[in-house]
């Protein structure tokens, strides 16, 4: 084996750059999102064992959902993407790229074991062009694929250096292979493969071990005319060893996976569940296809499921004749292969090997897998047919008469093959020109109409996407994805009626019962989502949220593991007003998940709702210690603390209120609620600022310019007020409190009586029984000398409000004053007491409005889950309120500023009555 020289590497590494350097620029797409955007493996929050526990996609393997992808080594180079840029795609691109190429480069060292140098650097070239490799490469989840495929090499390398002087085996690169393998398995499960390459190379290529002299040696054996050679038995020592080592690793697989199969529909692979003959014809048929994207790489397509290959289901089919002749071909070469000793025989043999048995995993043989086709799954397979073409064209080179001719027509092919993977790449851009340049290759299959319409539907183009999805329901009218996509986009679309029948009718598609036999084992996790998108539609209609209920439930008794039926009910039974059942719910949904923040989030809203602060507080610290960035939970812990009055938990409330509007930056509720601390902490300069901050992003923000108004007016700067509540008063008309702080401001700042006046009747017109509106038009009239008018005044507020003692003193003083000689030439109320008079007057009172977003009455909700291409959403979404009601702490303050209102009145009555 020569070794390669720093020109060979360089021409390589140069030639992976030069193809696959606008794959940069590509996004995440497909099932980059499910691995990589919605997975929470990748989150330095997540504990690193999370990743020996979960699957690919971020679900715990014990759960029946899960795709039993094991492979926590290749989400660890993730979760280190993520370290260093988080979710910029570029960064991920770019490792996949240098992983292409240290493949390539250890494929080219593995070429010259068989083929000499020339020949192996034209099959590394040839492999590093191939546009199969697209899917692999410029596809982020293709990672699995690339770290695999390097300790795949590796092994296979190490293992080649375990025979020794005279036969002798050497112990350390056999472990070493072991190790390397176990490496590669955790990376994807066909790593595992390498031990049959590995066993075709010590009998065939180490030993030189024909197939005749194998039958020649095992039959004098069995008739006693000999034994079995030393070097045999050192051979089978090695199988041997190999062998239980990889039955060992199979053992640990199928424990990890708890021996369970992951659960595919028939739309995922077709010929997995239909009868014989027709899986066989099909399953068969399905290895020349394979075979020539191969050598054809012109129509690729990302997604080859459901209707893109139609079933065999006769034997008269035309394609079995590609099956036929594959088989043909596949046998020749075997045959000459193993019957005959030579060079060319042994890299034919090896070529044979790399091509078909590390597709074992794909081939449906053993168990059904997912799909029809992968292109990715055939880049470890591509290799042996590279060494396959970079053969023949070494024995046609060597013919002088086509020398030539050979040499332009490998050039060709390379050159072609490097701009179709240019070309492709750009493909793989986004969701909306992957799947679309899927439909130019196949327009059978659904599930590319329904993809195209996901990504029109992330734009919001519903319109167009409504059309995608509906083509996809005419494809495959028993799609229930596709109708649940259909009803979906109705709702997104407020026709609510068609929304309900295309839900319907994927109900209706869905399995009926058969007794005795599992739900969880006939339907797909995925397609048990029509149950809880139906009940999110109608439980919109208060009539209707029994029939709601119904639904979760019947989810829930299909898949009794069903965590989102659980958290859904839960939203439902808080609407219903039942937050005991509610709280049964979460915890039901949390002994199914216990490391899902949003869960307990939603718990802490059951306690709040059944009045239970503490508590509530201890659930949001669980979320928060599972996700400190979660920003419902920072958001709405804050506010808990605020509420309950307790001032030693101000500075922890004040540091996840600075949190949230570090994740939030946009978000004015952070900067107001930060606001109100501040004015509980009596920092005047500091609220003022906080509040600026929120009316600067939302400029109609009614409670945050309510309270900016009311702190200039408590911190003897009623001027700057008058401004702010014009403002406020400008967007909310009916701002009662807003009217009586700004009458207050004008009567005693500005002595304006007239526009005070104005303020107090506009409260009036619209609420008639507001006895402090009415109160305070009758000072107005007082002001005025209208003492007839200010006595009538006080009588009709006295009745609105009989147990007010200071109203009834007020009319007692008029009526006093009325009787008096001395009425005109005394003023009754000073100029500078005329403050103090209004009974719950605003500065007096001082309440604070309070609107937060969100409210901790405000729970995670879920979202219609999607279907056909990526994994299931839950999604939080939150409305604006206003919180009408007075915290304890607040509802104190306002009484000890009613006792100093009454005192100061005594004050004024002690002077009217000239004492």
């Amino acid at each position: 084996m020569a070794d390669i020289n720093l020109k060979e590497i360089t021409l390589i590494v140069g030639v992976v750059i030069a193809c696959y350097w606008n794959s940069l620029f590509c996004g995440f797409v497909f099932d980059d999102v499910s691995a990589i955007l919605d997975n929470k493996d990748l989150h330095p929050s997540t504990p690193l064992k999370a990743l020996f526990q979960n699957d690919f996609w971020g679900t715990p393997m014990s759960e029946e959902r899960s795709h039993k992808s094991y492979r926590p080594l290749t989400v660890l180079t993730f979760r280190l993407n993520y370290l260093f840029s988080e979710l910029k795609p570029m960064s991920y691109h770019l490792l996949n790229m240098i992983f292409h190429a240290v493949v390539t480069v250890i494929f080219l060292k593995v070429c010259k074991l068989f083929l000499d140098n020339r020949s192996s650097v034209i099959a590394s070239l040839l492999f590093a062009v191939h546009p199969i490799h697209t899917e692999a490469v410029t596809g982020v989840v293709g990672r699995a694929e690339l770290l695999s495929s390097i300790f795949f090499l590796a092994a296979f390398l190490s293992y080649t250096k375990s025979k020794g002087p005279d036969n002798s085996i050497v112990w350390t690169p056999i472990a070493l292979t072991v190790f390397l393998v176990a490496i590669a398995t955790l990376c994807k499960e066909q790593g595992i493969t390498v031990v049959g390459i590995c066993c075709v190379y010590e009998v065939f290529i180490a030993q030189g071990y024909t197939l005749p002299l194998l039958y020649t040696t095992a039959g004098q054996f069995i008739r006693g005319k000999g034994g079995i050679p030393f070097s045999m038995l050192q051979t089978l020592i090695k199988l041997i060893v190999l062998m239980f080592s990889t039955l060992l690793l199979v053992v640990i697989r199928v424990q990890i996976i708890q021996s369970q199969l992951p659960v595919f529909t028939r739309f995922d692979n077709p010929a997995a569940v239909s009868p014989t003959p027709t899986r066989q014809l099909t399953f068969n048929y399905l290895l020349p296809v394979n075979a020539w994207l191969l050598l054809n790489p012109s129509e690729l397509c990302c997604d080859w499921t459901m209707g893109t290959i139609p079933l065999i289901e006769s034997f008269l089919d035309i394609r079995n004749l590609a099956t036929f002749t594959f088989f043909f071909l596949l046998v020749a070469l075997g045959v000459f292969s193993l019957r005959y000793p030579g060079d060319s025989s042994k890299t034919v043999l090896m070529a044979l090997c790399l091509m078909a048995l590390p597709f074992i995993p794909a081939s449906n043989l053993f168990f059904p897998v997912g799909f029809v086709v992968a292109e990715r799954v055939l880049y470890v397979p591509s290799m042996g047919f590279c060494i396959l073409v970079a053969h023949g064209w070494q024995k046609i080179s060597n013919k002088s008469v086509l020398k030539k001719l050979s040499w332009v027509c490998l050039s060709m092919v390379i050159f072609t093959h490097a701009l179709k993977t240019l070309h492709r790449n750009w493909d793989w851009e986004s969701e909306y020109t992957l799947f679309m340049s899927a439909l130019k290759v196949n327009k059978n299959n659904a599930k590319l109409w329904n993809n195209v319409g996901h990504a029109l539907e992330n734009e919001k183009n519903f319109e167009r996407a409504l059309k995608y999805f509906l083509q996809a329901t005419y494809v495959q009218p028993d799609d229930i994805g596709a109708h649940m996509n259909v009803g979906r986009t109705y709702k997104n679309l407020n026709r609510t009626k068609e929304a309900e029948e295309s839900y319907m009718m994927a109900k209706s598609l869905m399995p009926q019962v058969i007794p005795g036999k599992k739900y969880a084992a006939r339907i797909a996790p995925n397609h048990l989502n029509v149950y809880i998108n139906l009940a999110n539609l109608i439980r919109a209609n208060e009539s209707r949220l029994e029939e709601a209920d119904h639904l979760y439930r019947q989810a829930i008794s299909m898949r009794p593991d069903f965590k989102q039926a659980y958290i859904s009910r839960g939203e439902l039974l808080l609407k219903m007003n039942k937050p005991l059942k509610a709280k049964e719910a979460y915890l039901k949904a949390l002994e199914l998940d216990r490391n899902n923040a949003d869960l307990w989030y939603n718990l802490a809203i059951v306690h709040i709702e059944l009045k239970e602060p503490n508590e509530a507080l201890i659930n949001f610290n669980r979320a928060l210690e599972l996700n400190p960035k979660h920003k419902l939970a920072l958001f709405n812990s804050a506010i808990l603390m605020q509420e309950s009055g307790e001032v030693k938990v101000r500075p922890e409330a004040r540091k996840r209120l600075l949190s949230y509007v570090n994740e939030e930056p946009q978000d004015a509720n952070g900067y107001f609620n930060l606001g109100m601390l501040a004015m509980d902490d009596k920092k005047d300069s500091e609220a003022e600022m906080w509040m600026k901050k929120a009316i600067k992003l939302q400029a109609d923000f009614r409670s945050a310019l309510f309270n900016l108004a009311l702190l200039y007016s408590q911190t003897a700067k009623e001027l700057l007020a008058l401004p702010v509540l014009e403002e406020l008063l400008r967007y909310y008309p009916d701002h009662i409190k807003g009217l009586i702080l700004k009458g207050d401001i004008l009567m005693n700042q500005k002595k304006d009586i007239l526009g005070a006046k104005k303020c107090f009747e506009k409260i009036l017109e619209m609420d008639p029984s507001n006895v402090q509106g009415k109160h305070n038009l009758c000072v107005v009239y007082f002001e005025e000398k209208d003492l007839f008018k200010a006595e009538r005044c006080l009588i009709e507020t006295l009745r609105l409000a009989p147990h007010e003692e200071y109203i009834q003193r007020h009319l007692n003083i008029v009526r006093d004053k009325i009787s008096s000689s001395s009425l005109i030439e005394q003023p009754i109320f000073p100029p500078a007491k005329t403050s103090g008079v209004k009974g719950e007057k605003i500065p007096i009172e001082n309440v604070k409005e309070i609107r937060s977003e969100p409210r901790p009455t405000q729970i995670i909700k879920t979202s219609d889950n999607k279907s056909q291409s990526k994994s299931n959403k839950q999604v939080g979404k939150n409305t604006d309120k206003e919180t009408p009601h007075k915290t304890t702490k607040e509802i104190k303050e306002i009484e000890k500023k009613r006792v100093a209102a009454l005192k100061r009145l005594e004050e004024i009555e002690r002077i009217l009555n000239g004492e």
